[in-house]
């Protein structure tokens, strides 16, 4: 697969998401290694997780647990695979979700992923969401630390608009905001201007969510039928369309989808080999 950079590691140009495979309506624990071990198989070198996903109380860092297992019981080499976390969500066990962004949670919370994931140094630690009750720089301000003191390799945001950006890279030093990871589909497409500001830093984009509503774009009258359109031009599935459609967006790029199956992280891997043309990327632009 075609590589990209995270502050300046490289990883493959397609991620996976780990979300599906912990929270509400999650597979057997076998599926979920054996999608990971597909990943890896298809040329996957990040994998994002967070210590909130999981559903019930009592299991944070369910899926760093997952994860870490399925490292360890993969039969080759996983020393360049960048695992991705992060902190600032809390959920009870009832469905819910909050956000906790003071220091001394964050703290708290890197600590107890570093041990969820069996490491000495998470490779990416990034704040989950902005918490309206402390201020942006102070949660920020316990990455900057954690990098400091060599608990995380790498450090990032996510849910971040343009300003909170600009601070991040204030607090932690221009060159050591690694990545900004924000919502980003073809239904959900608010966070072009983030996207753009990392592409003129330098910053990795990391779309969560990217095949938001893509499985209904065969259906009559979707406003993403062309994503169905250049798929069968191609002969590819719409999942691996709309990956190589972000891609080209900007080289900071790197779209990690959320799988539960083996087959649907294999598929969407593709989407790093698959070249579409001016004409086409403009009619999805426009769709």
């Amino acid at each position: 697969m075609r590589n990209r950079t995270i502050g300046g590691v490289a990883v493959g140009a397609i991620g996976l998401g780990g979300m599906p495979m912990s929270i509400e309506g999650r597979p057997e624990e076998d599926r979920s290694i054996r999608t990971i071990h597909a990943a890896l198989d298809a040329g996957v070198t990040l994998i994002d997780t967070a210590d909130a996903y999981h559903m019930k109380a009592g299991e944070t860092g369910h899926n760093e647990r997952l994860i870490a297992k399925a490292l360890a019981s993969y039969p080759g080499d996983t020393s360049n695979v960048l695992v991705a976390t992060k902190g600032g969500h809390v959920r009870p066990g009832d469905g819910s979700w909050h956000v906790d962004g003071s220091p001394a949670h964050l703290r708290q919370a890197a600590e107890a992923s570093l041990k969820a994931l069996g490491v000495a140094a998470i490779g990416v630690y990034q704040f989950h969401r902005p918490d309206p009750k402390v201020p942006y720089a102070e949660s920020v301000g316990v990455l900057k630390e954690l990098l400091d003191e060599g608990k995380i390799r790498l450090a990032g945001i996510s849910n971040a608009t343009i300003d909170q950006i600009d601070i991040a890279r204030r607090v932690l030093g221009e060159q050591n905001l690694a990545s900004v990871q924000n919502q980003f589909s073809p239904a959900f497409r608010s966070s072009e201007d983030e996207l753009a500001h990392c592409a003129e830093l330098g910053i990795a984009f990391l779309p969560f969510s990217p095949l938001g509503g893509i499985a209904r774009a065969g259906q009559l009258g979707s406003r993403h039928a062309a994503f169905q359109q250049v798929a069968e031009a191609h002969g590819v599935s719409p999942q691996q369309v709309t990956l190589a459609w972000m891609l080209a967006k900007a080289p900071v790029v790197i779209p990690i989808p959320g799988a539960s199956r083996p087959e649907s992280i294999t598929d969407s891997a593709q989407a790093a080999d698959l070249t579409l043309t001016p004409a086409e990327l403009a009619q999805l632009d426009q769709s």
